[in-house]
């Protein structure tokens, strides 16, 4: 129920309503509009390439060295969003904050890109579509990308003075997400709402189980 509410402040109990799909409580960091179905990936680490493995030491030894390291990052990072864009990558969902060369390339080649989602809404939408974090590109850049996710729409939402992320996914279930915006004067009402909410569906959730004979 947390990840399929949001409350807004400040506007009065009738504006409250339910909007399809899922609400994300963060603006995009790059946004690119598109139509039509999108093809999305979810990644759990930073897509910048490091210049050193866990456990080693990286060294410069002058400043020639470390303009060289930088613009091999910038070589590979561009790289890799280009390997999306032949993908027909249009979204990348990411529970780490990714760094700017990432978001620049991102802006680039056309792809969107929404960073710090939580373990819960990662969780979230695997459940819905099906598919499970990209694993880590390391060397091979290129390798095909199969674990992507479609996206029917993606666009900003402003919900009182908060900019989210609206979208939505083709679900491999039964399972249809829609998301409940509640509205009230201040958030006391909202929280009060929303508890009323939560024990009311938890109820239906009783009433309709299965009772096994």
């Amino acid at each position: 129920f947390a990840e399929l509410h949001a409350a807004v402040a400040g506007l009065p109990v009738a504006s409250s309503r339910v909007l399809p799909g899922l609400i994300l409580r963060r603006d995009f960091a790059a946004y690119c509009p598109a139509g039509g179905d999108l093809r999305a990936v979810l990644v759990t680490e930073p897509l910048r390439p490091a210049l050193a493995g866990p456990g080693a030491e990286f060294v410069v030894d002058s400043e020639g060295q470390y303009q060289a390291s930088l613009r091999w990052i910038s070589r590979r990072t561009e790289a890799l969003m280009k390997h999306l864009q032949s993908n027909k990558v249009k979204l990348l969902l990411s529970s780490v904050k990714q760094e700017e060369v990432v978001i620049y390339y991102a802006k680039l080649y056309g792809v969107s890109v929404v960073e710090c989602l939580s373990s819960e809404e990662m969780a979230l939408i695997c459940e819905i579509t099906g598919v499970s974090p990209y694993a880590s590109f390391g060397d091979d850049i290129h390798r095909e990308i199969t674990e992507t996710a479609v996206a029917t729409f993606c666009q900003p939402l402003l919900l009182g003075s908060k900019r989210c992320v609206h979208v939505g996914f083709t679900s491999v279930c039964a399972f249809q997400p829609h998301c409940l915006i509640l509205c009230g004067p201040v958030d006391a009402v909202n929280e009060q709402h929303a508890a009323a909410l939560q024990g009311a569906f938890t109820m239906l959730q009783q009433l309709f189980k299965g009772v096994d004979q």
